[in-house]
C-alpha cells in the first residue's frame, strides 16, 4: 500500500511543480537559484532523456505506456519478494515514468525546469530526479541486496 502512497505522491509533487513551472516561468524564460549554478528555466521537451527521438511523440507516448504497464505487472507480481529498498526504488521510478508520460500525453511535450548550469547539464524535472535516483536505488538492490533477488 505504501508504494501506491508514494506514487501518487511522487505525481501530485511532480504535477504541482510542472504547473508551477508553467505559470511563473514560462513568461520569464529563466530564474537564477545561484547564478550560474542552479536556475530554474522553462523547456519544453519534445524527445526522451537529453531530446534524442526528438518530435517522436507518438512513439515516445506508446513505448513509455508498455513500458509501464509492464514494470507495474512486474512491480506488484513481485513486490512481496523485493525488499523495502527496491519497492521504494520501483515507486520512484514508475511514479516518474508516469508523471513524465501524463505530460506527453496532456502536451505533446515534458515541462523540464531545473537547469543545473555549473557542468551544462540538461534541463529536467522532479519526475526525471525520481526515475534517475530510483533507478540508481535499484540499480544497487540488484547488485548489493540479495533480499531483492
Amino acid at each position: 500500500m505504501y508504494s501506491l502512497m508514494m506514487i501518487l505522491g511522487i505525481l501530485i509533487l511532480d504535477r504541482i511543480t510542472k504547473y508551477m513551472a508553467v505559470e511563473h516561468l514560462h513568461k520569464i524564460d529563466t530564474f537564477p537559484i545561484m547564478e550560474g549554478v542552479l536556475h530554474l528555466t522553462y523547456a519544453e521537451n519534445t524527445g526522451a532523456a537529453f531530446s534524442i527521438l526528438t518530435g517522436r511523440q507518438n512513439l515516445l507516448i506508446v513505448v513509455t505506456g508498455m513500458v509501464i504497464v509492464v514494470m507495474c505487472y512486474f512491480f506488484w507480481r513481485e513486490k512481496k519478494h523485493m525488499s523495502a529498498f527496491a519497492n521504494i526504488a520501483m515507486s520512484m521510478v514508475i511514479g516518474g515514468a508516469i508523471g513524465n508520460w501524463i505530460d506527453r500525453i496532456m502536451f505533446d511535450y515534458v515541462i523540464d525546469f531545473i537547469d543545473f548550469r555549473l557542468i551544462d547539464f540538461a534541463i529536467f524535472n522532479v519526475a526525471d530526479s525520481f526515475i534517475v535516483v530510483g533507478a540508481v536505488l535499484l540499480g544497487y538492490t540488484i547488485i548489493f541486496d540479495k533480499a531483492s533477488a
